[in-house]
């Protein structure tokens, strides 16, 4: 049985053949849902099929974030740091400036697009390359698709928007354990409070203000999503 990530790899490659500029595809979906798994066994997958050429690739709009220096710049620098990860958090027009250089480029230049150190807790400029053999480039996060202001912008950009569907209850039990494993919360409690209080009103923020047309996704099992027992 052909799993999810079979479908929307296939999908994305019959995009492509009839496509003579790069295919954009905005993934969105509330943190906990498990977009940035997803993205990579898509991109993965459309490399596999093509003999491990390198013509897809992800992007995350985690190298977006404002820095730390900058938020500490912001009239409540304590509530900035707590609400790190809302949309205001962002720099969503240079977000948005890089998704229209995308669309706009014919394919022949390397596009540079910053990642997200969690060592230092702060972007890292142009760390990853977007190379003229990329036709497919997958850009996940939070307010890809987000229908307001310059997420907007970019939204209108993408040949498909996606939307991982995954229950709150299920989201919110990933993102405890996430946040205790990874360091980001020191306690279980204080991971609890995260979760609450940032990461799931973000998440309702963004699944009511999704731009459409938008293909759902239902959150599945990682184990699911590539087919595996």
């Amino acid at each position: 049985m052909q799993t999810i990530v079979d479908d929307l790899a296939q999908s994305l490659i019959r995009v492509s053949n009839k496509k003579d500029k790069r295919v954009l595809v905005g993934l969105c979906g509330t943190p906990g849902s498990g977009k940035s798994q997803l993205a990579k066994h898509v991109v993965e997958r459309i490399n596999a099929v093509h003999n491990d050429q390198q013509i897809a690739v992800v992007v995350g709009m985690d190298g977006w974030h404002l820095t730390r220096a900058q938020l500490a710049q912001m009239p409540d620098p304590q509530l900035a740091k707590d609400k790190r990860g809302a949309a205001w958090t962002f720099d969503d027009q240079a977000f948005a400036a890089f998704v229209e250089d995308l669309h706009n480029s014919d394919s022949s230049k390397t596009i540079f697009a910053p990642s997200f150190s969690h060592t230092k807790k702060d972007p890292s400029p142009n760390d990853i390359a977007v190379h003229p053999s990329h036709r497919i480039v997958i850009i996940e996060g939070l307010y890809a698709n987000v229908d307001e202001g310059a997420w907007s912008k970019a939204a209108a950009l993408y040949d498909e928007r996606w939307v991982i569907e995954c229950p709150e209850p299920l989201a919110r039990a990933r993102l405890i354990e996430r946040h205790v494993v990874t360091g980001v919360a020191q306690s279980k409690e204080e991971a609890e409070w995260r979760a609450d209080n940032n990461d799931l009103p973000n998440g309702r923020y963004l699944l009511s203000h999704v731009k459409q047309p938008a293909k759902r996704i239902l959150s599945t099992d990682d184990k699911d999503w590539r087919g595996e027992e």
